[in-house]
C-alpha cells in the first residue's frame, strides 16, 4: 500500500489502513481506497483495510480469514470476491464462518466491491475479502 507510515486514520501502518473506506476503483491487479493505491488483494474490515496475501481462490481458508474472524462480533456478512470468476467455497469454510455468526456471499471481485460500498454506506456490519483482478 502506498502512503505514510504513521498509524493515523487514512495512513498506512504495516499493511493496514485504519478506518472504513469505500473501494474507489479495482482492477489492474489492485484497488484504490482512502486516496491510496494498493497492488494485491485486500480485506476490508470494520477496523480498516489490510493487505491480504491471497492471490487465488484456493488460498481462501479460515487461517487466511483470521483477521476477519478476530472481528466476528462486528461483522454480519462477508462479501467474498473470488476474482474474475465465481468459485465454489468449501462447505467447511461456510460452516466455520456460520459458527462465528458471519454470513457469506460469494461473487466476482467487481460485484463484491460494489456491493460492499453500498452496504458500508448503509452502515451495515459488512466486510469484504477481495482477490485482486487484472
Amino acid at each position: 500500500m502506498a502512503g505514510e507510515t504513521d498509524g493515523t486514520r487514512g495512513r498506512l501502518h504495516d499493511g493496514f489502513v485504519p478506518g472504513r473506506y469505500p473501494i474507489d476503483a479495482y482492477g489492474g491487479g489492485g484497488f484504490r481506497f482512502a486516496e491510496m493505491s494498493h497492488r494485491g488483494s485486500i480485506l476490508a474490515l470494520p477496523s480498516g483495510v489490510r493487505a491480504w496475501d491471497v492471490t487465488a481462490p484456493d488460498g481462501i481458508t479460515a487461517a487466511s480469514l483470521s483477521p476477519l474472524l478476530a472481528e466476528a462480533g462486528a461483522v454480519d456478512l462477508l462479501l467474498l470476491g473470488t476474482g474474475a470468476d465465481i468459485v465454489f467455497v468449501p462447505d467447511s469454510l461456510r460452516q466455520h464462518l456460520k459458527a462465528a455468526g458471519i454470513g457469506l456471499d460469494v461473487m466476482q471481485t467487481g460485484a463484491a466491491a460494489r456491493t460492499y460500498n453500498i452496504l458500508m454506506a448503509e452502515n451495515r456490519k459488512v466486510a469484504a475479502a477481495l482477490i485482486a483482478v487484472p
